[in-house]
C-alpha cells in the first residue's frame, strides 16, 4: 500500500499532540511579571517536549522519504510510536508541574525512551519490508545517534532519583543532539 495516508495521519497526530500540549498551560494568577515567571518551569518543559516532538516529526518525515510502500507491520509500528508520543503532553505537564520531584522526571525520560524505542521498531519494521539492498537500508546504516540518545534515556531514569535537575539536563543534551539534523537519507536520495 502507499505510504501517503500514513504520512498525513502521523502528522496530523503529532499536530494534536503539540496543540494538546500547549492547551495544558494555565493562565497566570496576576497580571504582573511575578505571576508569569510561575509558568517558568512547565515553558521549560513545553519548549523541550516540543523540540522533541519536532526532532520526531522531522526524522519521520525524512525516514518516509527514502520510503516506496508500508504493509500492515509497518503500520501497527508506526501506530506504536504515536502511542508513545501521545503520552508526551501527560509527562510534560506534570514534570512542568513538580520538575523538582524525581518520579515525575523519570517518567518523563520513560517516556522518550519508549518513542525513541519504538521509532527503532518503526526503523525496523522498514527495514524489513524493503530489504537489506533498499535505498532506506544504505541511507540509515548505523544509527549512532540513536544509540547514544537510548544510553542517555536509560542512564537519566535512575539519575532522576537521585538529582531531577541533572536527569533534565540529559534530556536537553539529547535533544541538542538532534537539532543538528541527520542528513544520512538526504545524502542517499540526493546522490
Amino acid at each position: 500500500m502507499k505510504k501517503g495516508r500514513l504520512e498525513a495521519f502521523s502528522d496530523g497526530v503529532i499536530a494534536i499532540i503539540i496543540t494538546i500540549m500547549v492547551l495544558e498551560f494555565k493562565v497566570p494568577q496576576g497580571g504582573d511579571l511575578a505571576a508569569l515567571q510561575t509558568l517558568g518551569p512547565t515553558f521549560c518543559c513545553y519548549v523541550l517536549s516540543f523540540v522533541m516532538l519536532g526532532i520526531y516529526w522531522n526524522n519521520h518525515h525524512h525516514l518516509f522519504q527514502a520510503v516506496e510502500h508500508v504493509g500492515g507491520g509497518v503500520l501497527w509500528a508506526n501506530i506504536h510510536l504515536l502511542f508513545w508520543l501521545s503520552l508526551v503532553p501527560l509527562a510534560t505537564a506534570w514534570m512542568g508541574e513538580y520538575h523538582s520531584q524525581s518520579l515525575p522526571v523519570a517518567l518523563y525520560g520513560a517516556v522518550l525512551f519508549m518513542s525513541a524505542t519504538a521509532y527503532t521498531v518503526l526503523v525496523k519494521a522498514l527495514l524489513k519490508h524493503h530489504g537489506k539492498n533498499s535505498t532506506l537500508a544504505k541511507a540509515l546504516g548505523s544509527d549512532r545517534k540513536g544509540k547514544i540518545s537510548w544510553l542517555l534515556y536509560v542512564a537519566a531514569m535512575p539519575l532522576a532519583f537521585v538529582s531531577p535537575l541533572l536527569a533534565g539536563a540529559v534530556y536537553v543534551s539529547v535533544a541538542c543532539i538532534w537539532l543538528v539534523p541527520d542528513r544520512r537519507i538526504e545524502k542517499v536520495l540526493g546522490a
